[in-house]
């Protein structure tokens, strides 16, 4: 192992460790049944748990995979190429890996699936008018999570290029049921206890449930409004957010003058997802979690907060629905993919 291996080892806890992720990798390619033979994808290189999306490909018989790489605050191009890599010793597939800082001229058009990556994004317009027909894009994530920010869906609606999201709820990804712990995790880093906490979940989507239950498991007592001015006053601890980003804060100045006046002093206003209007919160006198909060439609916790697992099935996931329609597979509610409504 080199000097950057020997430093991003170090900086991983055991269960992030590449004997791990391979042992995990392995489980979730053979339990949704991902197979790319024959397939090239474009994704991402990236840091610690996310580097797998790559190694997932070339693991489940992608014939060639190209990993896109920049620096970032997470590592430098040259660690997380040495991270990729040896992830992808671990499982036996690095040599159909190849790590590109530049997207090639000509590799585009032979592209089966692109995944929605961070690296990647955004997917312009030059990009998607070079990918062949019967290309797919892989969203990995729920098809009504999509932040048009992401994507040019007018290039993919004009190009018939499917933009494909997973069912996170799929009994062999369930990547929801990880919210709850997830939830729990940014308590705890906010200094509240949950168990014997009041706490309300403002939430109008898919979350609600996982989260509620995370929380009531650990003892919490939990309530759930969709609408943050159904929040009735009372002895909080904390107001879970998790509401849908739209395109004005789903916090604003109506919902924090709501919120001081139903909350206690000491409450804290934890923002899972769901943007909050920052000036509006602080002139309200609000105390409010994070402290540094996350890009405009992003959560403000990863998932690899709580280990390597949720992200290891999450990314299967996505290239697993992005394979089913690629191959012709129709999408429904009880399969792995979500089509995109592109009309």
């Amino acid at each position: 192992m080199n000097q950057i291996a020997r430093i991003q080892s170090r900086a991983l806890p055991p269960g992030f460790s590449a004997a791990r992720l391979a042992a995990l990798m392995r489980r979730a390619v053979s339990a949704t049944e991902l197979n790319l033979s024959g397939m090239t994808v474009l994704t991402e290189a990236a840091s610690g748990a996310y580097g797998v999306t790559p190694v997932i490909a070339a693991l489940a018989g992608a014939e060639q995979v190209y990993a896109f790489c920049r620096a970032s605050r997470y590592g430098s191009v040259d660690e997380v190429t040495e991270w990729t890599l040896q992830l992808a010793r671990a499982v036996d597939v690095a040599e159909r890996i190849t790590i590109i800082e530049e997207i090639p001229s000509g590799v585009l058009g032979r592209v089966d699936i692109v995944t929605n990556s961070g690296h990647l994004r955004p997917l312009t317009a030059a990009l998607i008018e070079s990918l062949p027909a019967t290309a797919v894009i892989a969203l990995m994530f729920e098809a009504w999570e999509l932040r048009a920010s992401d994507i040019d869906l007018e290039a993919c609606k004009r190009r018939g290029i499917p933009v494909v999201g997973v069912n996170e709820q799929h009994e062999t990804i369930d990547v929801f049921s990880y919210l709850g712990p997830l939830s729990v995790r940014q308590l705890h880093d906010c200094g509240l206890a949950v168990y014997r906490n009041k706490i309300a979940v403002a939430c109008d989507n898919g979350f609600a449930a996982p989260i509620a239950r995370g929380l009531g498991g650990l003892g919490a007592e939990t309530t759930v409004f969709a609408d943050i001015t159904n929040i009735p006053a009372g002895d909080w601890d904390a107001v879970v957010i998790a509401l849908q980003p739209g395109r004005e804060p789903r916090i604003g100045r109506t919902e924090a003058m709501h919120l001081a006046d139903v909350l206690p002093p000491e409450a804290v206003i934890v923002q899972f997802w769901g943007d909050m209007d920052q000036d509006a919160t602080r002139e309200c006198g609000l105390t409010t979690w994070p402290a540094r909060p996350p890009a405009a439609g992003h959560m403000a916790v990863l998932l690899s907060e709580i280990g390597p697992e949720p992200i290891v099935r999450l990314q299967t996931g996505g290239l697993r629905a992005a394979e089913s329609v690629r191959r012709g597979c129709p999408a429904s509610s009880e399969s792995f993919a979500q089509l995109v409504q592109l009309s």
